[in-house]
């Protein structure tokens, strides 16, 4: 069975910080992507016996994968100058903000991939990586692909609504993992990236980003 209109294109969306509502548009659509999720397990050994039982811990965030392609190449002859022809400047920089420490948010910003009714995931862009295939005689690029690879993200209402029952009236402990941030932390527990200060003051951190994986962090009651 055919179907009738042009495919539609898809779109990252910045959700937060300093390029809030940013839109990148995706000249050309991925020919495929994957989407991967993975649970924790761990061993638990049974006492004067060779015996093990696994025991669940936790699940990961999902991740989505895919390779996106830039070509400015058909608008070398019309353009005014070189940044317009120049894919850096025209579609790969908004990559890296993706990436970049946000300014207001203390951390990457949210972003959102979605295409037509088919995916929209919320998500952090998790890595980018970037290969230039076409070049002016300058040097310019005028074709890239992107290899990248976004991270579920969840507000802190569902993970209470669906993963913990628990509500913020007391003061609890945090064991930072790989990749938090407190803007993240403030996010999942408080409903709200602003109360990073919040978890810095209460721990007497003067660097909010100066925080290690296995650290533990109080996070009171607002």
């Amino acid at each position: 069975m055919g179907t009738s209109g042009k495919l539609e294109k898809a779109q990252i969306i910045i959700l937060n910080g300093n390029h809030e509502n940013t839109t990148i548009d995706c000249k050309f659509n991925p020919n495929s992507y994957t989407l991967e999720k993975s649970v924790n397990y761990g061993e638990l050994k049974a006492t004067g016996s060779g015996a093990s039982v696994q025991q669940f811990v936790d699940g990961n965030a999902e991740r989505l994968s895919m390779e996106l392609f830039f070509d400015t190449t058909d608008e070398v002859d019309s353009a005014k100058s070189v940044d317009k022809v120049d894919v850096r400047e025209q579609y790969t920089k908004y990559i890296d903000l993706l990436l970049s420490v946000d300014g207001e948010l203390h951390a990457p910003p949210v972003c959102r991939f979605v295409w037509g009714k088919g995916i929209d995931f919320t998500a952090l862009v998790h890595s980018a990586n970037k290969q230039f295939t076409k070049f002016l005689p300058s040097g310019v690029p005028v074709r890239a692909r992107v290899s990248i690879v976004f991270q579920e993200f969840k507000t802190a209402d569902y993970h209470k609504s669906e993963v913990s029952p628990e509500s913020t009236d007391k003061t609890k402990v945090w064991t930072v993992s790989e990749g938090d941030t407190l803007w993240l932390i403030a996010s999942e527990e408080y409903s709200d990236p602003a109360h990073w200060r919040t978890i810095a003051e209460h721990n007497n951190l003067e660097n909010p980003r100066d925080i290690q994986a296995g650290q533990k962090l109080e996070l009171p009651p607002l």
